[in-house]
């Protein structure tokens, strides 16, 4: 399928943009509250300890704010942070070399942890809990293990699918918090200080428009946000009002509920194509030409969570809003 504006996977645009958008410290960042509330706690216990925080967790959707909230935890510890991910330690040796180069009180970031591979997993057991690991020397009958000290460091783990994270894994951290999608006002007041770092002049009700149409992630918001500064600045004079961000949106073809050309594609499937369903997951990513994990992680869940489609034992079911969001009527079955 095309590239989406609202994917939210990242992308090389993203990673120029949001460094410069991230907020530093717990104060700065905006939503979350419970989550906040609790490293609050854990992190002023450890700074009167002078000792680490104990290791943190977060698992959710992409986009809402774990890469940041590693970074925040740096700072407020005012420690280093080391960033990788599960993908890219493919051996053990890499994440001992990886261990054994941090500082004393470092932070360890380790997007999409539930990729480690099982060796790789092995490794971290120890040196999450004794800060140590194990490692081999010479082969055969003379192989010997011998257990290299590490600096005590805080690892933090992001995932967005919890449940393929091992439980041995899982149960060495501290912290485990779920982070979850953003309302329309939070969003509204990432939008109006996002624009204020980039310079666009915006008011609450722009604000309030693209906040809406961004499915309760701050990635997609900022993204949003720079397409309609764009779209202001070449059509207009720059400033950006409500009116203005819906006919950039609806340009973009990002319809007032944020769903997109993939999303309406997909419920227009299930109604026209399966009578509105249920239909097997299998046989809706066949007809719609995409993975069937794809489907699960990066569509369903928002088309679920705004009530647009259901899912049953028997398969997917598009819901009474998808049909009057797309104009179409539902067809009863004759007996």
């Amino acid at each position: 399928m095309a590239k989406r504006i609202i994917t939210t996977d990242i992308t090389e645009e993203d990673s120029r943009l949001e460094p410069g958008l991230r907020p530093q410290t717990l104060d700065e960042y905006i939503g979350q509250e419970k989550t906040k509330n609790t490293l609050r706690i854990f992190i002023e216990a450890a700074r009167q300890r002078k000792d680490i925080l104990d290791h943190v967790l977060f698992y959710g959707p992409p986009g809402l704010g774990k890469t940041t909230l590693a970074g925040i935890i740096a700072n407020e510890m005012d420690v280093n942070i080391k960033i990788t991910s599960g993908p890219a330690i493919e051996k053990p040796g890499e994440m001992a070399a990886v261990l054994n180069n941090l500082q004393e009180g470092d932070v360890l970031f380790v997007d999409e942890i539930h990729r480690l591979n099982h060796q790789v997993e092995e490794v971290l057991y120890p040196a999450m809990e004794d800060f140590a690991i194990d490692i081999m020397i010479g082969k055969g009958s003379a192989a010997r293990s011998i257990r290299l000290d590490l600096p005590k460091f805080t690892l933090v783990g992001a995932t967005t699918r919890a449940g393929l994270l091992t439980a041995p894994l899982r149960d060495r951290f501290g912290v485990v918090q779920h982070l979850d999608f953003y309302t329309e006002k939070e969003l509204q007041t990432i939008i109006t200080r996002s624009a204020a770092v980039l310079g666009v002049q915006i008011d609450a009700r722009g604000a309030l428009e693209i906040a809406r149409r961004s499915r309760g992630t701050p990635r997609l918001a900022n993204r949003m946000l720079k397409r309609v500064r764009d779209y202001a600045q070449v059509r207009y004079q720059g400033d950006i009002t409500s009116a203005i961000a819906g006919e950039a949106l609806d340009l973009l073809e990002v319809d007032k509920y944020g769903l997109d050309l993939v999303d309406r594609k997909i419920l227009k499937t299930v109604i026209v194509k399966f009578g509105g369903g249920p239909v097997g997951l299998d046989t809706l990513a066949a007809s719609i030409g995409e993975d069937s994990g794809t489907i699960v992680d990066v569509y369903e869940p928002y088309l679920i969570k705004k009530g647009f489609m259901n899912r049953t034992p028997k398969g997917r079911m598009a819901t009474d809003m998808a049909y009057e969001h797309l104009g179409l009527e539902r067809k009863t079955k004759k007996d």
